[in-house]
């Protein structure tokens, strides 16, 4: 009922969890995996808010509907650790989560996932939607190097 995945999808994130790369997600950019959850720096930046951090499951789950409350829970916990690193990290002033389902609520990917954004005073994130651009994976590593053996569940 609350499904939009089209005919013949093909998961980024269920393939990249099965262990294929993309320019858009490296090895590289996994920064906490324990085989239920990874998470990992996101190919997508907003122009004020670099590294952000993607959380999903290994399971393909659609959205917020599907998922198991023990998986849910989980992502959560992965969370927290990852938004206490980035705080301490990157020296942002805040930290937002963001998780879209169905096309009004501007989801794009049909696998359950999870923002965690660096946010400083007047980023303006919010009014910015819309100005993403991919980075390559040599602007990603620095962020995912601040983050490794430091997710620790």
């Amino acid at each position: 009922m609350h499904n939009h995945t089209p005919d013949n999808y093909s998961c980024p994130f269920c393939m990249f969890v099965k262990g294929a790369e993309t320019e858009f997600n490296k090895h590289e950019d996994v920064i906490f995996d324990n085989g239920r959850v990874r998470a990992f720096i996101s190919p997508k930046w907003w122009p004020n808010n670099p590294g952000n951090v993607l959380v999903i499951p290994h399971e393909h789950i659609e959205n917020i509907y599907d998922i198991r409350d023990d998986i849910l829970g989980e992502i959560n916990q992965v969370a927290k650790r990852v938004a206490t690193v980035m705080k301490e990290n990157y020296g942002c002033d805040g930290i937002s989560l963001r998780q879209q389902n169905e096309p009004a609520g501007n989801q794009d990917v049909w696998h359950f996932h999870l923002h965690i954004f660096p946010r400083w005073e007047g980023d303006e994130l919010y009014l910015n939607h819309h100005k993403w651009r991919y980075v390559g994976a040599e602007e990603r590593q620095p962020y995912a190097e601040k983050f490794k053996g430091k997710i620790i569940i």
